[in-house]
């Protein structure tokens, strides 16, 4: 015969949350260890930081020191607030969160903070299970817990977000030194991509910024509907390339991008990228200005060729 396992109400196995629960989990750390697979020990109730008191402290394999607080209700704000508290007044590495029921936007919170922060961070939900007339149980489930794919996405959203940064910067910047050069761009704002460029039906001429190169670029889309319109319209200016080149001085990357909607034509600019130097990008934007500059000049007889056609 197999029992069937009921779920008992927390506050008849643990009436006080700081006198039955905790001290409880004090004396039965092994029972957190096997959930969280840690090696917690020595944990110490009431521990003092600064006017407030930790509900238990306690210490990992390394020595370094875990914030423990509890709570035999739905998670709420005020005990998140705790949690970071004890954490930094006592420069704890680990804190851990015990509650009957996490609620979604704390298992976000914790989340987050696992992703945005060095330390780790543990939700766990508490239980008291039976069979039958057995005593009551518990069982912890880890929620939400610190993991290397965690920190990587922390990381790739904090470079993401340093680039967008930068790219404003950059972008700001440029398009106020080209003003002065030409009208093409003025009516534009900054943005906090890799590019940025103004839409002449399909045609957009448009600056790129990479790491540590630039571009500057006609990029052919007139939308999803017109990926052979946008061969034939590449097709026809590739008939003129000899007299665009000699118009703007130099070789240029003709792109068909066969197997894509979209074409291109571009001139990557090696003087530098949106990682170097900040005090090389004057020179990066002088350049790719100069280089938009005989772009559109270079294009403009082809393109209005087309508009007249």
């Amino acid at each position: 015969m197999i029992g069937k396992i009921e779920r008992v109400p927390l506050r008849t196995v643990w009436k006080h949350e700081a006198y039955d629960f905790t001290q409880w989990l004090e004396e039965n750390l092994d029972v957190l260890n096997e959930a969280l697979d840690l090696t917690l020990t020595g944990a110490e109730r009431e521990q003092s930081a600064g006017s407030f008191s930790v509900d238990l402290v306690a210490e990992d394999e390394a020595g370094g020191t875990v914030v423990i607080e509890n709570q035999l209700e739905k998670s709420d704000h005020d005990h998140l607030g705790k949690l970071v508290t004890y954490l930094t007044a006592l420069g704890a590495k680990t804190a851990i969160w015990i509650v009957a029921e996490p609620r979604p936007e704390h298992v976000g919170a914790i989340t987050w903070l696992n992703e945005s922060s060095s330390a780790s961070f543990y939700l766990v939900k508490v239980e008291a299970i039976r069979i039958g007339e057995s005593p009551p149980a518990p069982l912890l489930t880890l929620i939400v817990g610190p993991s290397e794919e965690a920190r990587e996405v922390g990381k790739t959203k904090k470079d993401l977000a340093e680039r967008h940064l930068l790219c404003r910067r950059f972008w700001e910047a440029l398009l106020e030194r080209a003003k002065v050069r030409t009208k093409l761009h003025a009516t534009i704002s900054p943005g906090v991509n890799s590019w940025v460029g103004v839409n002449k039906g399909g045609l957009r001429f448009t600056y790129v910024i990479w790491e540590h190169e630039a571009a500057v670029e006609l990029y052919i889309d007139r939308g999803k509907e017109s990926g052979d319109e946008n061969k034939k319209v590449f097709d026809a200016l590739t008939v003129h390339r000899q007299e665009v080149e000699a118009a703007f001085g130099g070789p240029l990357e003709w792109e068909r991008l066969d197997g894509k909607r979209a074409c291109r034509i571009r001139k990557t600019i090696a003087t530098g990228g949106i990682r170097d130097e900040e005090a090389t990008w004057v020179r990066t934007q002088d350049d790719m200005i100069e280089n938009m500059v005989r772009l559109e000049k270079a294009l403009a007889p082809q393109i209005a060729d087309l508009a007249g056609g």
